[in-house]
């Protein structure tokens, strides 16, 4: 979990935003009330789209960054039956190939100990089960190297109830020991050429103070170095990067600067920056240190200007925060030290809080197709925080529909941001056309044509707002105006067919169908059964090209997908 101004622990995420909302209607009239001051609120835009889509139509290379990795809770959480399950219903749909989580080196994974001379043990059986599931599924680890086992701890239970060890080793070379043993474990167990295949990432979110990390910044880079050179003395092909923290943080200076300027300013258009970036690229050239890839969680926050000072207020950042995040990003890696290093962002959602009944709703899915398609080709991965609700850092409530991260709930039933994902994954290799809502493209194996329109309301400029209730992620589901989509493609085979699937309100939307059940708290397994049925119940229809053209002219309402695939 990410998300957090420095020294807040995240347990206090929920709490605290509704503390500094105090008082309002509900999260809509919050959501209106932004769109509004920012100037936002435009009428809704239709999405028409005219492209060639022959055989020798030209296209850009399309990379599904956004499938290339998922999140999890912790290592622990894997050996359930039903999170490999859940982890292979993501995979197969979502085309997933990594999964990253905290705790590989936890307590309840029983990978070190010490004898009664403080001499190490070591035991991988528990890991080598969670791996070999993993990889029989075709999912690779994207390896995140924590916390610390309790008898190499400086200080313990420092987060979750599960009471994770987030502290420096209290010695860093029997630490670097711990990685050495590890990763020749690993090596020897699935070979070096798949191995290399994987991605080392050091620590979690080192940035947030008494949670992940209850030591300094120079702790965590001196780590940091002797981690990433004893990974490379095992193998130097393999994968090492950091820093992994939490999160992009408000430019202060370039507010200052806006304030002190005595012009007008929207407070949403003030850039953000990427926490500890800069000092993490200085260290490492200094030391002489691999950074084959550079990891960062972005994920879009609210944010306050102290009352009494030029835009003061309390805001939720603008929908094109994550592609602004992304270019910044980008534009900084370039221009650092280390220009060839990956960009793996490995969290990222709508919100932080482990409590949002957003993550569960109809909103996320377009939130979701937003954002990734339109920042395509900036980033490596953007990892999706998290595939699935057997998630146990911060549960405060036994409901099905809790507001939790996970696109796939306990009961195996999925949520509209799983059918973002399996959309998204449809799509082809190439990109022929490409708008604000929409996206058409071709696969190269089988020059199939497949679209995605999604309607994020542009009433809705920023991002969809932390909800504390069903009812208040319901109100912003009501919220935004449909829009036209006229999809013209020519070029194409005479009679080809097309399967129109829409996923809105009232298809595919399981918190609907849940609520229309009367919220069975737990549903029965008759009842879950149903629900899992009625979650993959998007509307369907066969279409057929007239004289190698197709045309689809049709309202989508807000918040809806609509995705165009080529049978």
């Amino acid at each position: 979990m990410a998300g957090l101004g420095p020294g807040e622990p995240f347990w206090s995420v929920s709490m605290r935003e509704r503390l500094r909302v105090a008082g309002r209607a509900s999260a809509v009239a919050l959501a209106v009330l932004g769109c509004a001051l920012a100037g936002f609120c435009q009428p809704a835009k239709d999405t028409p789209i005219r492209v060639t889509a022959g055989a020798g139509a030209p296209g850009r290379e399309l990379v599904h960054f956004w499938s290339k990795v998922v999140g999890a809770g912790r290592a622990n959480e894997g050996l359930r039956a039903t999170w490999q399950e859940e982890l292979k219903m993501a995979a197969d749909n979502g085309g997933f190939r990594y999964v990253r989580f905290h705790g590989l080196f936890h307590d309840d994974m029983f990978v070190y100990r010490e004898d009664e001379q403080g001499r190490p043990i070591y035991n991988f059986q528990y890991i080598d089960d969670l791996f070999d599931r993993m990889l029989a599924t075709g999912v690779r680890p994207f390896v995140e190297l924590g916390f610390s086992p309790e008898e190499m701890a400086t200080k313990k239970a420092t987060v979750m109830w599960w009471k994770g060890n987030g502290s420096p080793p209290k010695d860093y070379n029997r630490w670097a020991e711990l990685i050495r043993k590890s990763v020749e474990h690993w090596e020897a167990r699935y070979g070096a050429e798949e191995v290399r295949r994987w991605y080392f990432e050091v620590w979690n979110e080192p940035n947030l103070d008494d949670a992940f990390w209850v030591g300094t910044q120079a702790q965590y880079f001196a780590l940091y170095k002797i981690t990433a050179e004893t990974i490379k003395k095992v193998d130097p092909a393999l994968k090492v990067g950091g820093p992994t923290t939490s999160n992009f943080n408000l430019d202060e200076d370039a507010l200052k600067a806006a304030q002190k300027s005595g012009k007008p300013f929207d407070p949403l258009d003030i850039p953000w920056k990427p926490v500890w970036l800069d000092d993490f690229f200085q260290y490492a050239k200094a030391n002489q240190l691999p950074v084959d890839f550079v990891s960062t969680h972005p994920y879009p926050q609210y944010f306050d200007i102290p009352a009494g000072t030029p835009g003061a207020g309390h805001y939720r950042r603008g929908i094109e925060a994550t592609h602004n995040d992304l270019v910044t990003l980008r534009k900084m890696i370039d221009a650092s030290p280390y220009p060839k290093a990956g960009i793996e962002l490995t969290e990222w959602s709508s919100t932080p809080s482990p409590l949002d009944h957003t993550h569960d709703s109809l909103a996320a899915a377009a939130f979701i197709a937003k954002s990734n398609l339109e920042s395509v080709g900036l980033v490596d991965s953007l990892s999706y925080w998290v595939f699935t609700d057997v998630f146990e850092e911060n549960r405060k409530t036994d409901s099905v529909f809790h507001g939790s991260f996970g696109m796939i709930n306990y009961q195996e039933i999925v949520k509209p941001s799983f059918h973002a994902y399996r959309m998204m994954n449809q799509l082809g290799d190439r990109i022929l056309a490409a708008t604000e809502g929409a996206m058409v493209t071709r696969s190269e194996a089988t020059g199939k044509v497949t679209a995605l329109a999604y309607n994020y309301p542009t009433e809705e400029r920023i991002v969809i707002p932390e909800t504390a209730t069903v009812e208040e992620a319901d109100a912003v589901v009501a919220t935004g105006t449909a829009r036209k989509l006229e999809l013209h493609v020519t070029g194409l085979p005479e009679g080809a067919a097309f399967e129109i699937e829409t996923l809105d309100k009232s298809h595919g939307n399981a918190v609907a169908a849940w609520e229309a059940m009367g919220r069975p708290e737990p549903p029965t397994r008759e009842q879950a059964l149903a629900l899992r049925a009625a979650a993959w119940a998007t509307k369907k229809e066969i279409v057929r090209a007239v004289g190698g053209k197709l045309d689809v002219e049709r309202p989508i309402d807000a918040w809806s997908l609509v995705l165009v695939r080529e049978l």
